[in-house]
C-alpha cells in the first residue's frame, strides 16, 4: 500500500494501482473504495491519525467500476456511512454493464451460472444512500461540487473543492503513462470523454487526483488545456 498526504487533510491511499482518498476533517469521508481486501490497510491507516473507521460518515464513489466500488460491501457494514454515487451509473437495468460492449455481458450473464457474476462486479442502487445527478454540493472541504464527467461511464463524476481548488477526475483521465484520455478498453464513449475534459478546463485547479497515479501538483491548468489539445487532434 503507498500512502501520501496530497494536500492539508487529504491523503491518498493506494492499493494494487486503484487509489482511494481519505478525507479528515470532523469527519471522514471517503471517494472510492477500491478492489475487494482494502478494508484492513484502510482501517490500519486511519487508526495511525488517532482516528477510527466508525468516523467514515460519507462513501462518495465516482463510477460503477469494480476496482473502485470493491471494498464497499465491508466497509458499509464496518462504518455504516451513508453512500454517494451517480444515478446513472448506479441504476442501470440488470442486464445492462457500465462497460463497453454491454449488449454482450449481458447476455453472456443470462447463461445459467453466469448470472451471479455481474451482482460481484456492478453494484446497483440498492448499496447507495444518495443518487446523485450532478451541479449537487457535498458538505466536504468547504463544498465538494459534484461535476458529471461522462465518457469512462455514462455516468462518471468528477468532484471539485473550489476553496482548495483541488480535482478528483477518477478515471475521466488517464494518468497511467501521462495525461490520455481514458482507456478505451474500458470506456463508453470517446466523444463524452473529451467534452469531460473540455469541461475540466473551465475549472479553477492546482491539485489533481486520479483513480491510477499520482497527483499533479504543477501547471495543473496547464496540463489540462495542452490534453485537451491533444485528444482533440
Amino acid at each position: 500500500m503507498f500512502t501520501a498526504q496530497v494536500i492539508l487533510h487529504v491523503y491518498q491511499l493506494t492499493f494494487r494501482y486503484a487509489n482511494v482518498f481519505l478525507i479528515v476533517e470532523e469527519s471522514l469521508t471517503l471517494i472510492d473504495t477500491g478492489y475487494p481486501g482494502n478494508t484492513r490497510g484502510l482501517v490500519g491507516f486511519i487508526r495511525t491519525l488517532d482516528r477510527s473507521p466508525e468516523e467514515i460518515k460519507l462513501i462518495i464513489l465516482t463510477h460503477n467500476h469494480f476496482d473502485h466500488t470493491g471494498a464497499l460491501p465491508k466497509l458499509k457494514k464496518l462504518t455504516h456511512a451513508k453512500v454517494a454515487g451517480p444515478k446513472i451509473d448506479f441504476t442501470l437495468g440488470k442486464d445492462i454493464w457500465p462497460y463497453p460492449g454491454s449488449q454482450y455481458l449481458g447476455k453472456i450473464t443470462q447463461i445459467p451460472g453466469l448470472s451471479s457474476i455481474r451482482n460481484r462486479m456492478v453494484l446497483t442502487a440498492e448499496n447507495i444512500n444518495v443518487l446523485l445527478n450532478g451541479d449537487e454540493e457535498l458538505p466536504v472541504l468547504g463544498g465538494l461540487r459534484v461535476i458529471l464527467t461522462p465518457g469512462h461511464t455514462s455516468g462518471s463524476i468528477s468532484l471539485y473543492a473550489p476553496q482548495k481548488k483541488l480535482l478528483f477526475v477518477a478515471d475521466a483521465i488517464n494518468k497511467r503513462h501521462g495525461l490520455r484520455l481514458p482507456l478505451k478498453t474500458a470506456t463508453t464513449d470517446i466523444s463524452h470523454a473529451i467534452a469531460s475534459i473540455e469541461k475540466m478546463t473551465q475549472l479553477d485547479v492546482e491539485t489533481i487526483c486520479f483513480g491510477h497515479g499520482r497527483p499533479i501538483t504543477e501547471d495543473a491548468n496547464g496540463r489540462l488545456l495542452q490534453l485537451l489539445k491533444k485528444v482533440r487532434n
